[in-house]
């Protein structure tokens, strides 16, 4: 039997989270059914739609941060999205970052290491 969990994350931009998602050739989408195991749905304000045949639920916490909801069963979610949701949230970390910086007046180089890893060099401005 597989379920919904619910990973711990502190997503509060969803602006970064869309353009991360763009990053992985995924979708951000609003109000739509967030598909599990066998089948099972349930209604998110947010979903990102997945290529395989489940999806991540967005929702809205008490804190104005935001659960990544989804169903694990068989890998499918974790090869779109890495283990925990990783890439995912890299992207994220990466994307809210150069939004920041950008917000500073910084200019953001970003460059892909060979670990897989994302080197930001932020210039000029102030921190």
């Amino acid at each position: 039997m597989s379920h919904f969990t619910t990973i711990e994350t502190r997503i509060r931009d969803l602006d970064a989270l869309r353009e991360a998602c763009e990053d992985l050739g995924l979708q951000l989408l609003c109000d739509v059914a967030c598909r599990g195991y066998a089948g099972a749905t349930r209604k998110a304000a947010h979903v990102i739609r997945l290529k395989g045949p489940y999806d991540i639920a967005v929702d809205p916490g008490p804190d104005h941060a935001f659960a990544l909801t989804c169903d694990w069963w068989d890998g499918h979610v974790a090869k779109e999205t890495g283990p925990d949701h990783g890439r995912l949230l890299q992207a994220y970390g990466v994307r809210k970052t150069i939004r920041e910086a950008r917000t500073r007046g910084l200019r953001v180089n970003r460059k892909l290491e060979t670990d897989g890893s994302i080197l930001l060099v932020l210039e000029g401005g102030a921190l």
